[in-house]
């Protein structure tokens, strides 16, 4: 029998998640996949598999699991109080999960979307080229408590006990912008008040997109009434008519009259989506040559990550199996027989 895990207790949004369809905008569905795409870099580069493999990811709040067979998990992303048969686990790490033992994992103390990765993935069948769960386009389903999730193969289990310092994406800060379709519109002056602003990210958002707050007249390009309904991708932000943005996800529409003033570049999208309410943001338009010095590709920061990966070492003062560890090998007669 194949290993599985056993979902005892699932958290509100949990889904299963990968990179996505990219590739399916043409056909009215955006590609979807993991709302922080670096922490399915970090599973994989901790668990030393690719980057096509499915997680767990967690929005917000985590569950109860158990394991039918040995397997590695990795944890990744926003934090989470994490306990494996009630030991405590370190997160961004990798930990020996044995069959039959129930793994705990609460809420997020930072960022929105937590990850539990499994070596050799999560299995279940694909669609369209994806595993992931895509809710606004009718694919997949949240994960509910009972559920079976099958494991792939796993050809080093007994490769565990790393850790990885997480890249900082859960603190807010300046997210670099390119220019698009629609900057044109939206005066200079408009144009220079959105750059010296400071954006507070709102409870209202999901997958498909985060509501900003901030002090001030609205963002209006005054011509948008003009504009027709066309496409639109992850990382745009659309204004909406009341001048309010909204910086699109994921699971966003592919098809919208908004004005957008820029489009957030993928290696600052995490910090948008791992942005809890409250967090400040701030925006900085930079020129398409600088988007493509400054990008790396989620291969390149897989690489990167992997040879940052280094064995984890534990507090013995938190070890509650401690006993079980051989700390002393050998033995010595206690006579000192060296000669003066």
């Amino acid at each position: 029998m194949s290993a599985a895990i056993l979902v005892r207790r699932a958290g509100p949004a949990m889904t299963i998640q990968d990179l996505g369809r990219p590739g399916q905008l043409v056909y009215g569905l955006a590609a979807g996949g993991a709302a922080d795409r670096v922490a399915l870099a970090e599973g994989a580069a901790l668990l030393g598999q690719g980057l096509g493999l499915a997680a767990i990811e967690m929005a917000g709040m985590g569950g109860e699991f158990e394991a039918t067979r040995d397997i590695r998990i990795a944890l990744t992303g926003a934090p989470m109080k994490a306990e494996l048969d009630g030991a405590a686990l370190v997160w961004n790490a990798t930990h020996f999960m044995a069959a039959g033992q129930r793994l705990t994992i609460g809420a997020a103390s930072g960022g929105n979307y937590g990850y539990l990765h499994v070596g050799g993935g999560i299995d279940t069948k694909p669609f369209l080229g994806s595993r992931a769960a895509h809710l606004t386009g009718g694919i997949g389903k949240p994960i509910q408590s009972g559920d079976h999730l099958p494991v792939g193969t796993d050809p080093h289990l007994d490769n565990t006990g790393n850790v990885l310092t997480p890249q900082d994406r859960f603190s807010g800060g300046t997210v670099t912008v390119l220019p698009s379709v629609h900057t044109c519109h939206f005066p200079e002056d408009v144009r220079m008040r959105f750059e010296a602003t400071a954006f507070e990210r709102t409870p209202r958002g999901n997958r498909q997109g985060a509501e900003l707050a901030f002090d001030g007249a609205p963002f209006s390009t005054g011509e948008q009434l003009t504009i027709l309904s066309e496409c639109m991708t992850v990382g745009d932000i659309q204004m909406t008519g009341e001048g309010q943005p909204f910086v699109l996800l994921p699971e966003c529409q592919t098809v919208g009259g908004y004005p957008r003033i820029g489009t957030v570049t993928p290696d600052d999208l995490p910090k948008v989506a791992q942005a809890t309410p409250g967090t400040i943001l701030t925006f900085e338009f930079i020129t398409h040559e600088q988007a493509v010095a400054a990008h790396r590709s989620i291969e390149t920061i897989r690489a990167d990550m992997a040879r940052l990966v280094h064995p984890l070492i534990r507090d013995p003062h938190r070890m509650q199996d401690l006993l079980s560890y051989q700390l002393i090998s050998g033995a010595i007669t206690g006579w000192d027989d060296t000669e003066e």
